[in-house]
């Protein structure tokens, strides 16, 4: 394990490209009777990318009770018109989704979680190619209320009977988890009553982090975990080196980036990187927001504090949002160990905080920034149908980002293949 934290040289060069997330692929194409297509005009496109580019899912939880402080209220059956803009501009740009696990507003009764207005929620994005992640099992924040005042040993038993119920449950839809969140602060937090504090303060933060990913992976093998924190001090940093030594396997080191004060920059965005990177494991930024409006005050230290009923967007701030998505784009998808950008909150309906950091107007329709990043994930870093000629063996070749892709033949016939 010595070695396991000794920095390398940078990773990456500052001017890097795109080049490691490119790549080739030969493809045979056949007709419907089996035989190639050999000399023939066929169409080839890309149908999905291997990099996460993702978004909430809350809205698509259709359950009138579940409402939290964090965004994305439900796309009621009322306003159509906004429900079609937000479906269609989401699914036109993300192939990735979190899903709103929160205890409290999963089960805001004992005994009575929303399993299946979740599972219809995760059946539906699933089958529109969309990745899902679940979020959080584990957290002091919006904990179930009917929980408190319950013996630690007996609040443990039930947190990790709650962790093998949904993972078992939701199993092949999904596989991709934040077992526990925002550990750092978790045994000091003060902000509100919760039974998950005191949980943590008697058992540590590493023993609760061991908990919450060994009861996932007892569960369910194939998962894909993460750590997860708004902390970007070297208290995190500590924190992943004693879980780490401790013997747990994390799989993706998640880093929020909610820049609701004002943008990092490059500097700080690319200092973070170096510092992450040293772990050699890969990183997604699990839950990113930049401001077409005003900044938030920077005095203000708990984002939570900051309560306004008006935060409009401005001219400048609309173009700045959109200038700074872009920047910040461009620069964690040039990183190698970065794979997963999830930004937080489609719509500026529900925003979290109201904050105008959505990237429509709470009528559904785009700002800048969501033309500026679909320009980017669907049209610099995508293959749109391409006209080419099979040779003689009735292969073409392509190249472009990594990801799924199809070709089709005169005739209609389709072959699905992959550029990795």
């Amino acid at each position: 394990m010595t070695t396991l934290f000794t920095p390398p040289a940078r990773p990456y060069p500052l001017d890097s490209t795109y080049a490691h997330r490119r790549a080739s692929a030969v493809v045979t194409v056949k007709g419907a009777d089996g035989l190639v297509v050999s000399d023939a005009e066929v169409t080839v496109e890309q149908v999905r990318h291997d990099f996460l580019f993702g978004n909430i899912g809350f809205e698509f939880v259709d359950h009138v009770g579940r409402a939290d402080s964090f965004g994305g209220g439900p796309l009621t059956d009322d306003d159509a018109e906004y429900r079609d803009r937000f479906a269609n501009a989401y699914f036109d740009l993300y192939n990735q989704a979190t899903m709103p696990f929160y205890w409290g507003t999963f089960e805001p009764e004992e005994g009575k979680p929303i399993t299946d207005a979740m599972m219809a929620a995760c059946r539906h994005l699933v089958e529109r190619g969309i990745t899902l992640k679940g979020h959080p099992l584990v957290w002091h924040t919006v904990a179930p209320k009917w929980l408190l005042g319950r013996p630690i040993d007996e609040v443990e038993r039930i947190q990790r009977e709650r962790i093998r119920r949904d993972v078992k449950q939701f199993a092949g839809l999904v596989d991709w988890w934040d077992p526990i969140n925002e550990v750092v602060i978790m045994p000091v937090f003060t902000a509100e009553d919760n039974a998950i504090t005191p949980l943590a303060r008697a058992r540590g933060r590493v023993e609760m982090i061991r908990m919450a990913f060994e009861e996932v992976r007892a569960t369910n093998p194939k998962a894909q975990l993460l750590v997860n924190d708004f902390d970007m001090s070297t208290a995190y940093e500590c924190l992943i080196e004693a879980v780490l030594e401790a013997g747990i396997e994390i799989d993706v080191i998640g880093l929020q980036s909610h820049q609701h004060q004002g943008y990092w920059g490059l500097e700080k965005t690319q200092r973070i990187l170096d510092r992450f990177a040293r772990y050699n494991l890969p990183i997604h930024f699990t839950e990113t927001t930049f401001m077409s409006g005003e900044d938030m005050p920077k005095h203000i230290v708990d984002l939570n504090d900051w309560q306004v009923d008006h935060w409009p967007s401005t001219e400048e701030g609309l173009a700045r949002q959109a200038d700074v998505m872009e920047e910040w784009y461009r620069t964690l998808v040039a990183h190698p160990l970065v794979e997963a950008i999830t930004y937080w909150g489609l719509s500026d309906r529900g925003m979290w905080l109201n904050a105008p950091g959505g990237l429509l107007y709470a009528d559904g329709t785009p700002k800048p920034s969501y033309s500026r990043l679909k320009g980017l994930i669907k049209d610099e870093w995508w293959l749109t149908p391409t006209s080419l000629r099979t040779d003689a063996l009735g292969q073409v070749s392509v190249e472009g980002f990594k990801g799924d892709y199809r070709v089709t033949a005169a005739d209609g016939t389709v072959t699905d293949f992959r550029v990795e």
